[in-house]
């Protein structure tokens, strides 16, 4: 059996900068922030405008492909209000990647949503027409990605947000409004699925995996390490494969343990 390609992740939230910082994008995690109960991402590790700095560098140690989190909040900052610019711009991170010979594996749900969607997002009958229409926005417009993933946490994410306290509205034990939003949430994912722009480029066969810890390779088609670049704020990764130094960036440590993947 062949080995998995080797991706790795941009989280847009912990590394572009510019979310919850009191004006402009808020997400679900700003009342936190703004209460001083976490550390936002701030301006994190500015790759809204640098995104192609970074590509390179990924490019050059060799990966295979990198997994894109396109943020729902940056796209649609206000309830029916589109980013058409935010939209063109992650069309460009695309199709950079892919001039360099990389492949691109878009996320259309992560671990963080639009403040205007309400903290207990998944709950509210009504947020569920925009987050399928966010869905397929996404993926009509980025049509040069490779890959795409709906919703990376799926039941991690709901558990995390009425069961373990993890994530807004960080709320524990409740169990009968966590089945409700796991509900919620299937029936999104099931819908975008089945969409005739997202269904082709489905990536199903993957694996997210944390640098440096015990890595089985067999069993999926892509592996995506967490991350490229670390980032800030609360869904930052614990280490990426390079490190700011200046005002570029150089290879952290994980570089060397890519050989042992490849």
């Amino acid at each position: 059996m062949s080995r998995p390609r080797l991706f790795a992740t941009l989280d847009g939230y912990a590394v572009e900068g510019g979310y919850d910082r009191g004006v402009g994008l808020a997400t679900c995690y700003a009342p936190s922030i703004a209460l001083g109960r976490l550390e936002g991402p701030g301006e994190a590790a500015q790759l809204w405008r640098d995104y192609e700095v970074v590509l390179e560098h990924a490019a050059r140690i060799g990966l295979d492909g990198v997994r894109l989190v396109v943020e729902w909040a940056r796209v649609e900052p206000r309830r029916g209000t589109v980013d058409d610019a935010a939209l063109a711009r992650y069309g460009e991170v695309v199709a950079y990647a892919r001039g360099l010979g990389l492949d691109v594996t878009i996320v259309l749900f992560d671990a963080v949503w639009p403040l205007w969607a309400g903290l207990e997002c998944w709950l509210l009958p009504w947020v569920a027409p925009y987050a399928i229409a966010h869905g397929r926005r996404v993926a009509a417009a980025l049509t040069a990605a490779s890959g795409v993933i709906v919703a990376t946490r799926g039941a991690d994410l709901v558990n995390g947000q009425f069961l373990d306290g993890t994530v807004p509205p960080f709320r524990v034990g409740a169990r009968d409004d966590a089945r409700s939003a796991h509900g919620a949430l299937d029936r999104v994912v099931a819908t975008l699925r089945e969409d005739p722009a997202i269904a082709p480029r489905l990536v199903d066969s993957w694996r997210e995996v944390s640098i440096g810890s015990a890595i089985t390779r067999s069993g999926v088609d892509e592996l995506h390490l967490r991350s490229l670049v670390a980032g800030f704020g609360p869904t930052a990764a614990r280490s990426g494969l390079l490190v700011r130094e200046g005002a570029g960036w150089i290879d952290g440590p994980g570089v060397a343990l890519l050989d042992a993947l490849r």
